[in-house]
């Protein structure tokens, strides 16, 4: 496994000036917007191991993307190599449609500390709740990015991490909307403890995603990919393009549904991925 190699992977080519948070977000960047949030494995037939060489073979040499356990894991990899302190959390999702986080532990994240403060980066959340920088670990703050207002909030030694959500616009409707199944403007995306994890807690976490027929990741194909303006969505045959503050706080969104052909032409055309074996939407 080799450094230059994924620098390469996620197209950066900057002088590295050391361990400095410049440095961390344009990496961050880089990566988000070249490694794609996808669970396409399960959907082909593939099994997705969870080991540093089988995530490096996969997103690096394979040009694939994929979920949070893999493309943080290879992160974290990567920010070790170029000597930041770093290290593993667990973290507990939201589920709106439950109004509650999972009991377990289902998403991994990281915490740098540069200079005696702690940041959370996280290149594995995807979608719409992905954040386009490394988030300062502090409680209460509203933290204004592209993507829309983070923060964090922090209650007894657990750390809650939400969204406040903008309208969208879908130019086929005339109506603005949000997709809020619970009440306000905030979305709740996980909570998580500093308690430092290792990759191998999450193995079984890994298999189980694999085989639940409950979770969302069984039930749909996702693929996601920040880009400079928005994001792209490829869910099942829908693909979703966003534009970010289109209008003063709404976004743009455009849906297509896609045809089985124009499903394998999207992968390849808007997340650069051909797939070794066939998809199942």
């Amino acid at each position: 496994m080799n450094i230059q190699e994924y620098f390469a992977r996620i197209s950066y080519n900057e002088s590295r000036k050391g361990a400095d948070l410049q440095t961390l977000t344009v990496i961050f960047q880089h990566h988000i917007q070249a490694i794609p949030f996808e669970n396409l494995s399960m959907h082909c037939g593939e099994t997705i191991k969870l080991d540093l060489q089988s995530t490096y073979d996969k997103i690096v040499r394979k040009k694939r993307g994929g979920w949070c356990l893999e493309s943080n894991h290879l992160l974290f990899w990567a920010l070790q190599e170029l000597g930041y302190d770093v290290c593993i959390l667990g973290g507990n999702s939201y589920k709106p449609a439950e109004r509650a986080y999972t009991a377990e532990i289902n998403h991994i994240l990281l915490k740098v500390v540069i200079e005696g403060n702690s940041y959370i980066v996280d290149a594995g959340f995807g979608g719409a709740y992905q954040a386009w920088q490394p988030l300062m670990l502090i409680s209460g703050k509203d933290q204004p990015q592209i993507p829309g207002i983070f923060r964090f909030m922090e209650d007894n030694g657990t750390w809650y991490f939400e969204k406040v959500k903008r309208k969208h616009y879908i130019p086929e409707q005339s109506v603005p909307f949000t997709d809020t199944p619970e009440l306000g403007n905030i979305r709740k995306i996980y909570t998580f403890t500093l308690e430092p994890r290792h990759i191998n807690d999450f193995q079984e976490l890994n298999t189980y995603l694999q085989v639940s027929p409950d979770n969302i990741l069984q039930k749909k194909s996702i693929c996601s990919l920040q880009t400079t303006e928005g994001l792209y969505a490829l869910v099942g045959w829908t693909f979703t393009k966003v534009k970010y503050n289109y209008m003063e706080d709404v976004d743009l969104v455009q849906i297509t549904t896609l045809t089985d052909e124009e499903v394998e032409k999207t992968l390849k055309d808007k997340f650069n991925i051909v797939l070794e074996n066939k998809l199942v939407p």
